[in-house]
């Protein structure tokens, strides 16, 4: 694009244990500006079946697209970036796998001293954050009562989801965003760092937990514009 043009389309792909309605307020800012935006409601049961539901998104809109991914998000955008609509990618604290890694081998060897997320033993090839520490670990900046509503509606998130490796990684091809949330206690900040920093990411950091989108929309919506604005 050139430094003038816009693009008008947004795709959102949420990650595991939510489902596309946390976009909500996204949505409505964006909207409000004139753009054109779409939520996958990402399936999170295998990394294809949700690439195959991002593409679809894409495939939908007129013109050139900015796609964003918040955590596993960020990989089944990684793999779907390579579309030939997409413009820029935008990284929500998400991951951002190479050619041949997975959200199961980005996680493997965590960081010194990161807090571990309380995630429950697989039951039926699923896996659960536990109920009463999903509001400290996922959400610490919601209010309580939407931090609590969220525990108790989580989405399964297949255990095939993690293993999915990505093929080709749209970042290599794409210009991308990353939005850092530094007192984020599911997702390492250093790790997060780490994976824009390897993807070339025009980098903006927040205090913010993993549940930003919610806690501070403003902020996601305003990088989201500047991957519209390339």
């Amino acid at each position: 694009m050139s430094s003038t043009a816009r693009a008008d389309n947004v795709v959102l792909v949420h990650g595991g244990f939510v489902d596309g309605s946390g976009w909500e307020q996204v949505y409505s800012i964006l909207t409000s500006d004139g753009y054109h935006v779409s939520v996958v409601q990402n399936p999170t049961l295998s990394l294809k079946g949700g690439v195959a539901a991002a593409r679809q998104a894409v495939d939908e809109q007129r013109g050139p697209v900015v796609l964003v991914g918040h955590s596993y998000g960020g990989a089944v955008i990684t793999e779907a970036g390579t579309h030939d609509k997409v413009a820029a990618l935008c990284y929500v604290c998400a991951f951002a796998p190479d050619a041949g890694e997975s959200v199961s081998t980005l996680i493997a060897d965590p960081p010194p001293d990161t807090p571990a997320p309380p995630v429950l033993p697989p039951k039926n090839g699923f896996l659960f954050l536990d109920r009463h520490e999903f509001p400290a670990a996922f959400a610490g900046d919601v209010p309580a009562e939407r931090s609590a509503f969220m525990a108790g509606s989580q989405v399964p998130w297949g255990v095939a989801a993690l293993t999915g490796t990505v093929s080709q990684p749209a970042w290599r091809t794409k210009p991308s965003w990353y939005l850092v949330t530094a007192e984020d206690r599911m997702s390492s900040p250093p790790a997060q760092r780490m994976k824009a920093q390897r993807a070339g990411s025009k980098v903006t950091e927040v205090a913010a937990s993993h549940a930003v989108f919610l806690s501070q929309p403003a902020v996601v919506a305003d990088l989201i514009r500047q991957a519209a604005a390339g």
